[in-house]
């Protein structure tokens, strides 16, 4: 049986995370089956950072998936009766991480989110932002208490990336580990090159 991903793609930067993430999954058909959820906010960010507008956005994203905006609470998602086996929130907001800390269901990522959490199953948030204030951060630890896997947007080094590609699978294939699905996206500590 298939594993159930939904993956969110929210308004902080760095939402080429989540279109590679959104890219890798749908190559990975024969153990996965993923849909998306995307904010309004990641749209603008995308916009600004990839000069993708919204129509461009959603097209590419549609390539791989069925795409749900932050307010479809029609979606299958908006129910627990139909919450995934993991959610992948990349970039993940410090708003997002707020609604989901405080256990306010004002869209459709945040009551997937909610729905993962009470079920017991794995989510995995990676915030996008630096520095981190006490706020942020007791909302990051209350959501690990909760269940959560926090996994912050951080470069590495030691698998010698040569371009942007690389850090960004790199951070890919970090979340994808945290999210219990196999990968090998980048090299890892103590394998050579």
């Amino acid at each position: 049986m298939r594993k159930r991903v939904l993956l969110a793609i929210t308004g902080a930067s760095g939402v080429r995370v989540g279109f590679r993430l959104a890219e890798y999954l749908a190559h990975r058909r024969d153990t996965i089956s993923f849909d998306i959820v995307i904010s309004e906010g990641a749209l603008k960010v995308a916009y600004l950072e990839e000069g993708m507008d919204r129509e461009s956005v959603l097209e590419t994203l549609s390539k791989y998936t069925r795409v749900y905006l932050e307010h479809e609470f029609t979606s299958p998602y908006a129910s627990s009766s139909n919450a995934p086996d993991v959610m992948i929130i990349a970039p993940a907001s410090t708003k997002t991480v707020a609604l989901i800390a405080s256990g306010i269901a004002e869209n459709l990522i945040v009551r997937a989110a909610l729905s993962v959490l009470r079920l017991g199953r794995r989510l995995v948030i990676a915030p996008r932002e630096t520095p981190l204030g006490i706020v942020e951060l007791e909302n990051m630890l209350k959501l690990a208490r909760a269940g959560a896997i926090i996994a912050p947007l951080m470069v590495a080094f030691y698998h010698k990336p040569e371009n942007i590609d690389d850090i960004v699978d790199f951070l890919v294939g970090k979340l994808l580990d945290a999210a219990g699905i196999e990968n090998k996206l980048y090299r890892r500590w103590g394998e050579s090159a």
